[in-house]
């Protein structure tokens, strides 16, 4: 939330990178003239699956939706992934409870605390988990499967508890986590249609909504996500995309430095190889194997010049490498374009 505007977003991430992809306001009810009967009201949740729905048209590939418990414990979000058939891990607060006799466990946390402990060298039901992190750092976690409820790794929907210390269940260092990614060598790996995730994999995809938190860092307090002087609707959207034009510069340069350091041919850096990394998604890898096939064809070597001219018609209209060249797209921008001088208060 800035500048009184809340605001629900979308973001693509793996170990590397995050990117964002859609933003939309939201518009609290004391602001709407009906209230919660106002047509335009959407909670949250709502909000968010229109994004997934969104990144779902442009075709966007991706492991799982990874959401915090506000998303999580909301029946119609959690719902309309599983109408969908999506893939989801989603965190649960340990106190989200369940119907259940009395001498059973009826929160995650309770199930965790039944699961047997007895230190790292008898770790029970537990298994250990390596988090490897960006800065290189490595951590030990452990995780399991619970049982308890509807909940199972035999079942749809699995829950699985992640902690720094089986023992105490520190509150700041324990995820619980929803999905429905099913467990390998279960019936449910056999039967379902999405494919099965062990525990290390689980763990991993909830760890990259780290990147979530990320995205509201930089773009807010350092490109002015929040700092637009206007009112309505159409130009705070407007202002939105401009931020989101800058933040896609800055991971550009951020790139084209990294292989400007690890002295790559600028022949590599204008043809956009220099993005493409072996860990990268399955989406950009491919792109890049496609471009590669369509800039060498007929089999000969091209030099840097040749790579400058276009093999064949665009597929649609648009700007030619304008990422290459941002510095100068922007100078124009600015000499061609002034503002007009605003007639009064926005």
């Amino acid at each position: 939330m800035d500048n009184g505007l809340v605001a629900v977003s979308s973001v693509w991430a793996d170990e590397r990178v995050y990117y964002p992809l859609h933003v939309q306001p939201y518009e609290p009810v004391p602001r709407l003239p009906k209230g919660k009967q106002d047509p335009a009201f959407r909670t949250k949740p709502q909000i968010a699956v229109a994004l997934i729905d969104a990144a779902l048209d442009l075709g966007i590939p991706f492991r799982a939706i990874v959401a915090d418990c506000i998303y999580g414990e909301h029946h119609e979000f959690i719902a309309a992934l599983a109408a969908a058939s999506l893939p989801y891990v989603v965190s649960l607060k340990p106190s989200h409870g369940i119907w259940a006799p009395v001498e059973a466990a009826h929160t995650p946390k309770e199930a965790a605390e039944d699961l047997s402990w007895d230190g790292p060298e008898q770790p029970g039901d537990w298994t250990p988990i390596v988090r490897r992190f960006r800065d290189g750092h490595e951590e030990v976690w452990w995780a399991a499967d619970l049982c308890f409820g509807p909940y199972g790794p035999d079942k749809p929907v699995r829950v699985v508890v992640a902690t720094t210390d089986p023992a105490t269940l520190p509150d700041l260092t324990t995820w619980y986590l929803a999905t429905r990614l099913p467990r390998p060598g279960t019936t449910q790996a056999t039967d379902a249609l999405l494919p099965p995730a062990d525990l290390t994999e689980v763990v991993r995809l909830y760890g990259l909504r780290n990147w979530v938190e990320q995205s509201y860092k930089q773009p807010k307090q350092e490109l002015g996500f929040g700092d637009f002087q206007v009112r309505e609707d159409q130009p705070i959207r407007r202002h939105w995309q401009l931020v989101y034009c800058a933040f896609s510069f800055c991971w550009q340069n951020w790139f084209r430095q990294q292989d400007a350091a690890r002295g790559e041919p600028m022949e590599e850096q204008l043809s956009g190889a220099s993005a493409q990394q072996p860990d990268e998604s399955p989406a950009v890898a491919d792109g890049g194997k496609k471009g590669a096939r369509r800039g060498d064809r007929d089999g000969r070597r091209r030099g840097p010049s040749a790579r400058l001219l276009a093999g064949d018609a665009p597929a649609r209209a648009g700007l030619a490498r304008s990422l290459d060249f941002s510095m100068a797209l922007l100078a124009g921008v600015v000499r061609r374009a002034p503002a007009a001088a605003a007639t009064g208060p926005a």
